[in-house]
């Protein structure tokens, strides 16, 4: 999920995959809407659940650790998140396994720190549903193509949880089983589900505290001191891809374009410039794609599928280009996005 979309493939990927949706009638619990006769009521109960997620993410203050998994994948991470009323949000994300990494935000502002390489990579924040937050766009629209299922109690982390899991309407994307504190609706825990009920993976606190006072100091201190270290801003810019002559209308329901970005790419020989690679995101609000585009020339590429968990890639040429689709979607789905994609070009 999105990584949960950490951003979706690794904690520290730098992919996409949800968008803030403001929560309403708070006071409605999963049980009401379970038991209730009429479907509409029933899914405005499962909106107004899924928007809360969303909003806990951004609005409360947590501090914890989680641990993210993928097959035999395991990476553990500490987050610390505080929300001011005057200043917005300050986040930490710090690695706890292989090289240390920090990523330190305030709002969209996104600072990432390589400590073997005294680098820090400033750029601003593309995606919003990096976990604890969930939704890629507002949550009507995912479930015209989720069917939501609360299926009672449980705990996490020692935390009283509600759990609901989200099947989907086809076999173009996989399920999700959602757990979220019941008291304040943050998500404690995401699993991505194949059709069989297989976890592909999953991303869970182990240790986590809600509440109290909003510590941004340390934060607001380590993103005013970079002393010392090579300051990188990425130089990504919006491109209109359609204007570029590429024509990507998406052939499966409920996946919508919601962002497209044009950032440079080192080439193989020193000295060469940079290759600029085009990068369109579709999104149904939990499941995500991302298809690359870029120049074949000087590049060895390869036609191919693969498969980490639930991320499938599949990398084919067309004419002078090389597309590369990537996302939590059964590789039928890449295959039908890749077949609706054509290019004629701009005179």
């Amino acid at each position: 999920m999105r990584n949960l979309r950490l951003n979706k493939t690794t904690v520290w990927g730098r992919l996409p995959v949800f968008l803030f949706c403001a929560a309403a009638l708070l006071s409605v619990t999963p049980r009401v809407f379970a038991q209730a006769s009429d479907s509409a009521v029933a899914r405005k109960g499962a909106a107004e659940w899924l928007d809360r997620i969303h909003q806990a993410a951004q609005q409360e203050n947590y501090e914890g650790t989680f641990v993210y998994q993928r097959g035999t994948f395991v990476q553990s991470s500490r987050i610390s998140h505080y929300a001011t009323r005057s200043d917005g949000e300050f986040e930490q994300l710090e690695s706890l396994d292989g090289k240390p990494r920090k990523l330190l935000r305030h709002n969209d502002e996104l600072y990432t720190f390589v400590p073997e390489r005294r680098l820090c990579v400033i750029e601003k924040r593309q995606n919003k549903d990096s976990f604890p937050a969930l939704l890629g766009t507002n949550a009507d629209q995912v479930l015209t193509v989720y069917d939501p299922k609360v299926l009672g109690p449980d705990r996490v982390a020692g935390i009283d949880a509600t759990v609901m899991e989200l099947d989907p309407k086809d076999s173009y994307r996989f399920a999700y089983k959602l757990w979220a504190d019941a008291k304040t609706g943050l998500l404690l825990r995401a699993q991505t589900l194949d059709s069989s009920g297989q976890v592909l993976e999953q991303i869970s606190f182990t240790q986590l505290r809600i509440g109290g006072p909003a510590e941004k100091a340390s934060i607001a201190a380590g993103i005013r001191n970079t002393t010392g270290w090579t300051l990188v801003r990425p130089p990504v810019e919006p491109v209109d891809m359609e204007a570029q002559g590429w024509q990507m209308t998406p052939p499966v329901a409920g996946f919508k374009k919601i962002r497209e970005l044009r950032r440079p790419m080192a080439a193989r020989d020193a000295g060469d410039p940079p290759i600029p690679v085009d990068q369109a995101v579709f999104s149904d609000g939990l499941s995500a794609i991302s298809i690359f585009i870029e120049p074949a020339e000087k590049n060895s590429r390869k036609e191919g599928t693969g498969s980490s968990g639930a991320t499938h890639v599949l990398v084919k040429r067309y004419g002078d280009y090389w597309i590369t689709l990537l996302g939590e979607v059964p590789q039928t789905t890449l295959q039908q996005f890749a077949s609706a994609i054509e290019y004629k070009a701009p005179k």
